[in-house]
């Protein structure tokens, strides 16, 4: 069957892709310990908001919304794609909604992010078109223990498979037709959230074969050859049933719900890995998963079972190669651990949906050099009223978009720290250059207007860049920091001089100098809470 493709404002997005436009797009690339996202060339930090999942389905909707999220200081809007809206008939693509939100982005001066809502969203299939979900007997669902289907098509079906690539390898054809050579679109989700629940397992007739059958080879020879490197989590499960290298899932992983996730998650990775091969054909932009997180002690089936959480990341990899990388949606409070599980074994860490806290967003990029970050129902925020206990997203973005340069260019090299503070951690030390900083909670000050409080301690914090052994930029809200020297020989440490100022097209512009009562006369440098401020920072030592 032929699609048909609506050509709506094609005229103000086509320019022909040639060939020596491949090496241009958008790509991941490696730079030290760190991994950047290169746009036109150059490293590029995403500043993102994803929206609400429904804004973007009308057009008319979001006109009012892109000069918002430009005035917040945004750079990339992380928004749904999905496949109902592109395909509602069989075969025939409406590309429309795809170019109208293009060439928002373009007239406000922004990059996307497409999250694909294809088979699975929040595991359901429920962005699937009318004609998929209405036809059971051809796309089928899972199935939960007692035989009743569930709104989640099935991974274990090739024609459900086969029709999601198919329609997203379109999709990203056209993509690359209207925006291969202006890259407003740097990056692609591929599903969302993907998980079967409320059970840890499908429980349908192939999934049950399935699961009785011996593990498969390319799953086992990945574990083989990746023993001594895998998740930690991961290799003590295998490590528990004695490293077997054949069997069935029961024997090489033992007898309980943590065997069935992972037997859904290789089964998930592949589907997933079909989707984004036959995308990444058309058009080869960095891919990725995202991950709904798991509440502490809860077992599978009590969140999605399957998806690309820490431990699972191994066979993700095995199962899904054509993926660039793996992300958490973080909503729980502790921000700093789940940034740390999906910062290792070389998986680059870029957060599409969080809590908007201005101290998550500095301490993401400066701790975990971050390629990117994005509050969720982002248009919410430029209507919030500001608070005086902690800085705006829209605060910390302008600060963000001034030093952004200067955080590109020292990610990978050991020379940038991120902090946060709360009331379970008032106090924190971080040793860059020279010196080491202690940090403390704005609240943990006699003169603030916190101190004393018991609770109710906002979420504080910021980042730090040695430019020099003794020379340092600080950002962020809420901090109290005094310094010692690491020298044995002259162990005090000095202020030499704090000044505020602004970094503007990669040129520092002197505002103020704090050496008086900003900083207490010498004893120590403050940023406010209900700001996001910079300041440049030369120290001394002394005996």
């Amino acid at each position: 069957m032929k699609t048909h493709i609506v050509l709506a404002a094609w005229l103000f997005l086509a320019a022909p892709v040639l060939a020596t436009d491949v090496a241009s797009i958008p790509h991941l690339e490696k730079k030290g310990t760190a991994t950047q996202l290169i746009v036109d060339g150059s490293p590029f930090l995403m500043l993102g908001g994803e929206l609400h999942n429904s804004s973007s389905s009308s057009l008319d909707y979001m006109k009012p919304i892109w000069p918002e999220l430009r005035k917040m200081h945004l750079n990339t809007v992380v928004t749904p794609l999905s496949w109902e809206l592109i395909e509602p008939e069989e075969g025939k693509y409406d590309f429309t909604l795809v170019d109208g939100l293009i060439r928002g982005a373009r007239e406000n001066n922004l990059h996307l992010v497409f999250l694909w809502f294809g088979s699975w969203k929040n595991s359901m299939a429920c962005y699937a078109p009318a004609w998929v979900k209405t036809d059971q007997q051809r796309f089928p669902r899972a199935e939960s223990s007692d035989g009743k289907g569930l709104e989640i098509l099935s991974p274990f079906s090739d024609t459900n498979c086969d029709t999601d690539a198919r329609v997203f390898a379109a999709l990203m054809s056209h993509i690359r037709e209207v925006d291969g050579r202006k890259h407003t679109v740097v990056m692609v989700q591929v599903e969302n959230e993907i998980g079967v629940i409320p059970e840890a397992r499908d429980h349908s007739a192939i999934a049950d074969a399935l699961f009785h059958q011996t593990v498969p080879k390319e799953l086992m020879d990945y574990l083989v050859s990746h023993k001594d490197t895998l998740i930690p989590e991961f290799r003590e499960i295998w490590r528990r049933e004695g490293f077997k290298t054949a069997g069935i899932w029961q024997d090489v992983f033992g007898d309980g719900p943590e065997t069935e996730e992972i037997f859904m998650a290789w089964y998930y990775a592949r589907y997933t890995d079909r989707v984004t091969a036959a995308g990444k054909a058309e058009y080869p932009l960095p891919m990725y998963v995202n991950t709904a997180l798991n509440r502490p002690h809860a077992r599978p089936g009590q969140f999605p079972s399957g998806g690309p959480l820490p431990f699972l990341m191994d066979v993700w990899r095995a199962g899904a190669p054509h993926l660039d990388f793996q992300s958490p949606d973080i909503y729980f409070s502790d921000f700093e651990n789940w940034c740390e599980s999906y910062h290792r074994s070389g998986n680059p860490l870029f957060i599409p949906e969080m809590r908007p806290i201005g101290a998550n967003l500095l301490y993401a990029l400066g701790q975990f050099d971050a390629m990117g970050v994005s509050p969720f129902g982002i248009e919410d925020e430029y209507s919030r009223p500001p608070s005086t206990n902690s800085p705006s997203v829209a605060q910390c973005y302008e600060t963000l978009s001034e030093l952004s340069p200067l955080i590109l260019a020292n990610q990978g090299k050991g020379t940038m720290a991120g902090v946060w503070l709360d009331q379970s951690n008032k106090v924190q030390k971080v040793k860059l250059g020279d010196y080491t900083f202690n940090v403390a909670h704005d609240y943990t000050w006699p003169w603030s207007r916190g101190f004393g409080q018991t609770n109710n301690w906002p979420r504080l914090g910021g980042l730090i860049i040695s430019l020099a052994p003794n020379e340092f930029i600080v950002a962020g809200s809420g901090l109290v920091i005094t310094f010692t020297s690491n020298s044995a020989e002259k162990p005090i440490a000095g202020i030499l001089s704090i000044d505020e100022e602004k970094f503007v097209n990669g040129h520092w512009i002197p505002e103020r100098r704090l050496n008086g009562d900003e900083d207490h006369q010498g004893r120590h440098l403050y940023l406010a809470p209900d700001e996001c401020g910079v300041q440049l920072l030369k120290l001394y030592s002394y005996k």
